[in-house]
Order: structure tokens, then sequence, then C-alpha cells
């Protein structure tokens, strides 16, 4: 498993099975940005240094791609800009995540037929969780302007 992350062997395997597809084909690879962010966000581990840091990234990361439309090869720039400032100023504070982590899962990734239907779900998947974060939209997006 992760060294942070909560999550189980199981689903760690799964999770692994869709990046060796993405990593595999660059038709898979275009929304590979997209399944971290969203596969992070549904597995925090405990409240530490790291999550809290991989909470807000992975937020900001799936904001700046629904709510100000950057491009997902853009958004690791947004990313480590933030992360070079914050960890001095220990600007990242912990967001309690929402009850219920989103209809969607890695589960409903891993059966896509072709790179299409990859794109399709794992779009579906992000945007679903993103959803799931709503109450802290509005400082999220606060720190990717800051950044833009």
């Amino acid at each position: 498993t992760h060294a942070y992350l909560g999550t189980s062997a199981g689903c760690w395997k799964i999770y692994g099975d869709v990046l060796a597809k993405e990593y595999g084909d660059s038709e898979y690879m275009q929304i590979h940005r997209l399944t971290v962010d969203t596969y992070s966000l549904q597995h925090l581990g405990v409240e530490s240094a790291k999550t809290i840091q991989s909470m807000n990234l992975h937020l900001m990361a799936l904001c700046a791609a629904f709510d100000f439309g950057i491009d997902y090869d853009f958004i690791p720039r947004v990313m480590n800009h933030r992360l070079r400032e914050y960890k001095e100023k220990n600007v990242f504070q912990w967001l309690t995540p929402p009850s219920s982590l989103g209809k969607m899962t890695v589960l409903d990734v891993i059966g896509a037929k072709n790179s299409t239907e990859h794109s399709e779900l794992v779009l579906a998947w992000a945007k679903n969780v993103w959803h799931t974060w709503k109450r802290h939209h509005e400082e999220v997006k606060l720190l990717v302007k800051e950044v833009l």
C-alpha cells in the first residue's frame, strides 16, 4: 500500500492496474492527471502534514481543471508552484473530508473497454469526487487563483 494514503492492498492493486493502462498507452494517459487526483482524494490517510499537503494539492488540481478550465498537462506546474511556496509558509490546512467520497470508485474505471470509455469514466469519477468536496470549493478556488 501507500505510505500515507488510506487504501487497502486490493484497492491499491486495482489502482496500479489502472495506472499501468495509462502509462502503457498514450491514449489512456491523456486523463492520467485526474486519475491520480481523484484516487488520492478518495483515499486520504490519517491527518498528517503529508496528508494535508496531498489533500490540498489534489483538490487544487480538480479545481483548476473543472472551475478554471486549465489543461491537464499544465496542472502540475500550478501544483508545484504552490507546493514550494506553501511548504515554506505552512499554509495548507486540514479540510474535513465529506461524509461520502462519491458514488464512483476506481472499480468503475478498471473495466473500461477502450481509451475513450476510460477517459469518460475517469472524467465522471473526478467530477463526482470534486462535487463531494463542494463545501470547500471556495477556499480551494482562492488557492488556485493565487497561482494563476
